[in-house]
């Protein structure tokens, strides 16, 4: 059982990496928000067919053929098209949000509070969380903010953190509603597959989850954009790069991640994405010019309190005597 948290950990931590890394290679991207993520998910779909069908074929060998049962079927779909759905308005109301003028950080910011938005619904649900997380929850929150809300200041001091221009970054815009609804998905589809991921094959749920978020995109791209196929080409490097690595691999093996991690920790895991952006920007910038663009002293500050939030969230909980 240990063995399978550990390894939960690291899907997910490497899921967070390629989510994290995956931010370099979409700002390369020349095509619209709907056009993007359509493509990206049936690349994503494209290359977890032959994996499935592999896998299918290697299972028959071994075990023989079984029927599935109906039920098992209609969970998969039923799992497959609510996290499909989920991930969808998710991915493009952030995409949207940013088009409309919310910064980077401040969107990556907002978008990570998903780590806040998973325990509040999971309470609802009956799912309790321990007080070290909530701790461990405040710390991550604090990081994100740190990480991804001061990468201007250039002094390092309590009164520039608190200046009113540091805070008015804070304020809430319209444009930023599209990325406070896009964390609430975000908290919906982690929920989700928190809730079929141990009853379904989690490969054959990702590959559905995929399919049905690349028609909804597709459909959405047809009518609100005018997608050609120069454009499309010109980004073909952006669109699989995410659609291998940070749909294809990463959701899957967020998929697997949670089958074996509370969601609560799951999310936290996860909302590295951000850190691990700062970090492959760095590693980006020292390849292309020579010379790496290092974070801010408050950006590695916010760094540490997320990797310690993490570690504090690991620790075993004590068990009553009776």
């Amino acid at each position: 059982m240990k063995s399978n948290r550990f390894l939960g950990i690291i899907f997910l931590l490497v899921a967070a990496f390629l989510w994290g890394s995956t931010f370099v290679a979409q700002a390369e991207t020349g095509v619209g928000p709907f056009t993007y993520l359509a493509m990206r998910s049936v690349v994503a779909v494209v290359f977890l067919f032959p994996i499935i069908v592999f896998n299918d074929l290697r299972n028959r060998k071994q075990t023989g053929r079984v029927p599935a049962q109906k039920s098992r079927v209609k969970l998969l779909l039923t799992g497959g098209l609510v996290c499909g759905s989920a991930l969808f308005v998710a991915s493009a109301l952030q995409q949207i949000g940013i088009d409309k003028g919310t910064s980077a950080g401040k969107a990556g910011f907002i978008t990570a509070l998903y780590i806040l938005g998973v325990p509040v619904l999971g309470l609802f649900l009956g799912k309790k969380v321990r007080p070290l997380l909530w701790v461990c929850l405040f710390l991550a929150t604090v990081g994100l903010f740190l990480l991804c809300m001061t990468g201007s200041l250039q002094e390092f001091s309590l009164t520039a953190l608190l200046s009113t221009e540091t805070l008015k970054e804070l304020s809430v815009q319209s444009c930023d509603i599209y990325v406070i609804v896009c964390a609430v998905g975000y908290s919906l589809q982690i929920m989700a597959i928190d809730k079929y991921s141990p009853k379904v094959d989690c490969l054959k749920l990702s590959f559905l989850q995929f399919s049905v978020t690349a028609v909804l995109a597709l459909i959405a791209m047809f009518i609100l954009e005018k997608p050609t196929m120069s454009d499309i080409l010109s980004s073909w490097v952006s669109i699989l790069y995410a659609g291998i690595l940070s749909s294809g691999v990463a959701y899957t093996l967020q998929i697997f991640g949670q089958k074996y991690t509370p969601p609560t920790i799951a999310s936290m895991l996860m909302s590295l994405e951000s850190a691990f952006a700062v970090l492959s920007a760095i590693v980006f910038s020292f390849l292309t010019t020579g010379v790496a663009e290092l974070p801010s002293g408050y950006e590695w500050i916010g760094i540490i309190l997320m990797f310690t939030a993490i570690m504090l969230s690991q620790l075993p909980e004590k068990k009553k005597s009776k």
